[in-house]
């Protein structure tokens, strides 16, 4: 069984509640952990407080930071000077945070029609330009691939490559349920083809909605049910077989769920964690 506090919730399940409810509604649930998100539309990413606040009141419910999300077009090479500086601000920031890592996502542009190879040039050199950044504050970098098929980096097999040729030990692998559905790797991956200590989270949604794989999108993602379709439960039973002992952060988009009450959500969330008990 795993235990309640390997739990995390991601701030995009309600990103209208204000943060001291996010995480009283983390604690209520038990939960060790939650992720900020820098994305949300009129909300800001602590909700215009100031960090040594925020951190008090995690450190209150005993909650972890574990990560803030997300670097968008990480290993995009156009706009690396931009991302750079973005790093850096993002980094002081979780240091007063006491946040663990930074969340790195991948291009992610159906007018992004760079080569495989030139995609992973790319890549590397971000990863070498972004670790002394990273381990100036004592920081994590969480790379993250995305299953969509316009994703510049789709696989963690070639994440991991890269993150390997960096020769920094400043990151991490991020395991999405989702993604690894409708990415290129299977399950043989995470039971046989990957190393495991590298991942560093591991993002938990399901999909229900009747449609093809290659149609989900982030809309679709809801919480883990016994219908889910990305075999969510599985993909965590291996990853436990493994040795994973790190956290799962529940990472839903779907806007039903962000419109529910949080005594509602509460309930929703707790049934989802018994599947994996």
């Amino acid at each position: 069984m795993i235990d309640g506090s390997r739990f995390a919730l991601n701030r995009i399940l309600c990103p209208a509640l204000p943060i001291e409810q996010f995480l009283a509604l983390a604690s209520e649930l038990g939960a060790g952990g939650i992720e900020l998100r820098n994305d949300l539309s009129g909300v800001g990413l602590i909700d215009g407080l100031e960090a040594s606040a925020v951190r008090a009141m995690a450190e209150r419910r005993s909650l972890a930071i574990l990560t803030i999300n997300a670097i968008q077009q990480f290993n995009l090479e156009a706009v690396l000077p931009e991302r750079e500086r973005e790093l850096a601000e993002l980094s002081e920031l979780a240091e007063r945070l006491g946040c663990r890592a930074i969340v790195l996502v991948p291009n992610n542009d159906l007018r992004d029609k760079r080569a495989p190879s030139q995609v992973f040039r790319e890549t590397l050199r971000a990863l070498k330009r972004y670790a002394p950044i990273l381990a100036d504050r004592g920081l994590l970098g969480y790379v993250e691939p995305l299953g969509f098929g316009e994703c510049s980096l789709r696989s963690k097999v070639t994440a991991l490559e890269a993150i390997g040729e960096s020769g920094a030990s400043c990151f991490r692998l991020v395991h999405d349920t989702f993604h690894h559905t409708i990415g290129p790797d299977t399950l043989a991956t995470i039971e046989r083809g990957i190393e495991i200590q590298p991942i560093g989270l591991v993002h938990l949604s399901g999909v229900t909605a009747p449609i093809p794989l290659d149609r989900c999108r982030d809309e679709h993602r809801v919480l883990v049910t016994k219908e889910d379709r990305m075999e969510s439960v599985r993909q965590v039973r291996i990853l436990e077989e493994r040795g994973y002992r790190g956290s799962y952060s529940f990472e839903p988009f779907a806007p039903e769920l962000q419109r529910r009450a949080p005594a509602e959500l509460a309930g929703d969330l707790r049934e989802s964690i018994t599947l994996f008990g």
